[in-house]
């Protein structure tokens, strides 16, 4: 399901001026706007190669992908917006950026053999509105007045190096030439734009029938791969934004750790634990990757859980599975394991060092040529062979019947796989070619 905004419960007291007077009075006295433009953000030349890659891709195609929009989460108030990852990576925009915004590569007409072709990036949005204008008092989603002042063409054409228009243009751009030019769009992002370009298919001939609409998904399917699959090999700058993110993580924790004794004490402990990593994440970036886990005791044989309204008691281990995002949305992906008093005891440590070896083993496995699978196959064999010293498997069966694709066996400890790519989503690439 697409993220197009969602329509909000207009509150009485957010109404527009209700008279002349008060319009004109609203609109003025207003300190200066700061029109000074910003610089070329830090994304922007890593982002315009991104495009490049994918303009080579689709040599003459209009590419539509959209940002997403705001979604209602009680009433008259939204979640914090996060843009559409394939948006973030070809655009740079991240941390609450840009909703209802649309990013259109427009294939451009070579003018001879060896002329430049390519695609120009497009970047349609909602830019500032005007003082005088409605929007900026009444409008407590965008307007100036509620949430201060967002980018207007100019600045947004200079920090992203690209070129911008007001977003009440998009479909005349989607629809020119439509019946000439073949169209593409990254359909689980917005499904209002979805649904105007399979208008736009529709009523150029594009689309004629059942058929043919069933040729179109799989063209906009292909495309939303293929920006998957570009996400699998991670740039310079986006190594350093992961390791940004790392770093952050392992602040973290490292504040967890040292309030293990004040997450005892209360209750709902694992709450306790949740919000010191969410201060740190917050505090360090734009928040959490993805829901934390801190599972305290038996919650910790829950693969997901996320409640997290458990005592921490002296003697719980405290499994914590979180990662911190940094603005740009790369975000990492740690679990660890700790001992509330801080030492482990005997049957602990036992189980502790099996799941260490065993990912010294994924580790070691990790070389130019290996594939996921050999990575969990030297990983899980660790914990077969544990689960078999400890008497766990079934009588008769051994380490290699457990292994073998009929056993099994071992499974029950371990059911889900060893690792998963990681970017600008916890499980990043999911879409990749195989």
């Amino acid at each position: 399901m697409g993220r197009v905004s969602e329509k909000q419960a207009k509150a009485d007291h957010r109404s527009k001026p209700t008279s002349e007077n008060y319009q004109a009075f609203i609109a003025s006295g207003w300190a200066p706007r700061e029109t000074s433009l910003p610089e070329r953000s830090q994304a922007a030349a890593a982002a315009a190669t991104r495009r490049e890659a994918v303009s080579a891709a689709f040599p003459g195609e209009r590419l539509v992908i959209p940002a997403g929009g705001l979604k209602v989460r009680s009433n008259d108030c939204d979640y914090q917006f996060r843009p559409h990852s394939a948006f973030a990576h070809l655009t740079g925009l991240g941390t609450d950026r840009e909703p209802d915004a649309v990013l259109v590569l427009e294939p451009r007409v070579e003018q001879s053999e060896g002329g430049q072709g390519g695609h120009e990036a497009i970047l349609f949005f909602r830019p500032l509105a005007d003082r005088d204008s409605e929007e900026f008092f009444a409008d407590s989603r965008v307007g100036e007045f509620w949430v201060g002042m967002r980018p207007t063409l100019e600045s947004m054409s200079a920090e992203l190096g690209m070129t911008t228009r007001p977003l009440e243009g998009l479909k005349d751009a989607v629809g020119k030439d439509a019946g000439l030019v073949q169209l593409r769009i990254v359909r689980d992002a917005d499904v209002e734009v979805t649904a105007m370009v399979e208008e736009v298919r529709s009523t150029s001939g594009l689309v004629q029938s059942v058929e043919s609409q069933e040729e179109a998904v799989e063209l906009d399917a292909v495309l939303g791969r293929t920006l998957s699959t570009l996400r699998m090999i991670k740039d310079d700058w986006e190594v350093d934004q992961m390791r940004l993110a790392c770093a952050a993580t392992a602040t973290a924790f490292e504040a967890v750790a040292a309030e293990l004794p004040a997450a005892a004490a209360r209750d709902r402990g694992e709450r306790w634990i949740e919000g010191i990593f969410g201060l740190h994440a917050r505090h360090a970036g734009n928040g959490v990757g993805y829901d934390s886990i801190c599972a305290a005791g038996d919650h910790a044989n829950t693969l997901h859980w996320i409640k997290n309204t458990g005592g921490v008691r002296s003697g719980d281990l405290v499994l914590i599975d979180a990662g911190v995002e940094v603005d740009s949305l790369f975000t990492a992906d740690v679990t660890r394991t700790l001992p509330v008093d801080g030492r482990f005891t005997e049957v602990q440590r036992r189980v502790y060092d099996a799941v260490y070896d065993a990912q010294c083993a994924g580790i070691a496995a990790c070389r130019p040529g290996s594939t996921f699978k050999d990575v969990h196959a030297a990983a899980i064999r660790v914990i077969a062979e544990r689960i078999f010293d400890w008497g766990l498997l079934p009588d008769g069966v051994d380490v290699e019947q457990s292994l073998a694709k009929e056993g099994q066996w071992h499974r029950r400890w371990m059911v889900h796989g060893t690792s998963h790519h990681l970017g600008i989503d916890v499980h990043d690439c999911q879409l990749a070619l195989r």
